[in-house]
């Protein structure tokens, strides 16, 4: 038995009437966030980064070379407002892991470019990471992370 579990007896006892499956399945997506999400933010912060920053880091790293891109695709790829785009790119210029570059295509425009700086600690960090990720899933086997995998696929679709 787990948490969620017991959250469960309880409803049943209190409210018989109600079908309380789904709040089992739910709360245990929504702890294993938590979970899952302080374990992805720990290996991060061993490299001097969060979530956040290494998502612009890694979005430019994983759209080839020449590791650049504008802040309108930066915004698209990961989801987030211009405010909070600007923030975060301003961070990280701080810190010497991008540079804001004119755009050759349009005067008026920049283009976010991954500095050799920037380029050497994602590619260490993504390493942990994804080792860090298979640590998480050593619980399961392959198949079921295939399964697992798969509904989830499945439901996400549902979404997006």
């Amino acid at each position: 038995m787990d948490h969620v579990d017991r959250i469960l007896q309880q409803w049943n006892r209190e409210r018989p009437d109600l079908d309380v499956g789904p709040m089992g399945l739910l709360g245990r997506v929504a702890r294993l966030r938590t979970h899952l999400g302080r374990e992805i933010e720990r290996t991060l912060a061993a490299h001097g980064l969060n979530s956040a920053s290494f998502d612009v880091l890694a979005t430019l790293r994983r759209s080839g070379p020449p590791y650049r891109l504008s802040p309108g695709d930066l915004i698209a790829t990961t989801m987030v407002s211009s405010g909070t785009m600007t923030n975060r790119l301003d961070q990280l210029e701080k810190a010497g892991l991008v540079e804001r570059c004119d755009n050759p295509e349009d005067r008026r425009g920049v283009i976010i470019a991954l500095t050799s700086k920037g380029f050497q600690l994602v590619d260490e960090t993504v390493t942990a990471h994804v080792e860090n990720q298979h640590r998480l899933l050593g619980g399961l086997d392959a198949q079921e992370r295939a399964a697992l995998d798969g509904l989830l696929r499945k439901f996400l679709a549902e979404f997006e």
